[in-house]
This record gives C-alpha cells, structure tokens and sequence, in this order.
C-alpha cells in the first residue's frame, strides 16, 4: 500500500506533485481544499470533525492514495496511516511565482477569471506563511514534518520536488 500525504504553503507545489504521483503510481488524489470548505461565501472552514470523517472515508475506499493540503490540523486526524509525509518548502518567493503560473483548477473554480480574481488575496496568504501561526503557517507544518517518525522528505525547490516522483515510483 501507498499511503502519502503532501504538505506545504499555497503554491509550493503540491497539487503538481500529487497529480505525478497519482499518474505515476496509480493512486487516488484528494486535495484537502475540496474537503476543508463549505460552499458558502464568504468563504468558511467545514467543522474539522466532519472533514475527518471525509478523508477518513476516501482512505478506506482507496487502497493506495496521496492527499494533500496545507491543513494541519486535518492532516494530524490521519497522520497515523501514512507511509510517507512530503513536505515541500520551496521558498515564499517561489511559491509566489507559482502561484502567479498555475492553471486553471477547476475542481475550485468555476472559470479561470473567477481563480484570477482571488490571486491577489492568495499571494497575501502565501506572502504571510513565515508569519502567520495557525494551522497553515510554516510553524505548523515544521512541527508536524518533525514529529513524524515514518519516511519523510523535504523538498526546498521545485526541480527537488521531481526527484520524489522518481525515487516514489521505485517502491
């Protein structure tokens, strides 16, 4: 079984990464940002319970999965079933530019223009990881990366990031 989770700030490159994996290695794909939200606007957090209980039910319909998200405290509710936590820490900057050339994601959006309207606010967020102290923060997932004890990888470029598809799909 493979079981791997992605974690990092918006942009550094994890619904990349996990699509790879996914292709590569034959794994379903959840990204957490489909399971974290209500569908309301403003936008506003599902109860962590409840998006448990979800991913929880996605792992036991996939014998081999990748999930990722930038969601601590949802990724603690499954840690314990993971192989292999990734955590992808590129840099502010990089995230940044990423951010500015990622395409168009559907399963969030409902145009590009719609994805493009929320860029600035995004490049905010992105811009405050090293501050911030929440479940998204660089703190957050630095304490979470080094408590896990199972195989963990941090990547700190995006051409690192592509050496953990080729050293995945080896397993």
């Amino acid at each position: 079984m493979l079981h791997i989770i992605i974690l990092g700030n918006s942009g550094s490159g994890k619904s990349a990464l996990a699509n790879k994996i996914k292709n590569e290695c034959d794994c379903a794909h959840l990204d957490l940002d489909t399971l974290a939200w209500k569908e309301v606007t403003p936008p506003e957090r599902r109860n962590v319970g409840d998006s448990g209980k979800a991913i929880k039910s996605f792992m036991a319909s996939n014998t081999n999965w990748v999930i990722e998200g930038g969601y601590t405290d949802l990724i603690e509710l499954v840690l314990d079933a993971t192989c292999i936590l990734i955590y992808l820490n590129p840099g502010v900057e990089t995230c940044i530019e990423n951010c500015k050339n990622r395409p168009w994601e559907p399963h969030k959006y409902a145009s590009i223009e719609l994805q493009n309207e929320n860029l600035a606010m995004l490049l905010e967020w992105v811009r405050d990881y090293e501050d911030r102290q929440d479940t998204f923060s660089k703190s957050a997932h630095e304490s979470l990366f080094n408590a896990f004890n199972g195989y963990k990888y941090e990547f700190i470029s995006n051409s690192e990031s592509n050496l953990a598809l080729s050293e995945l799909s080896g397993m």
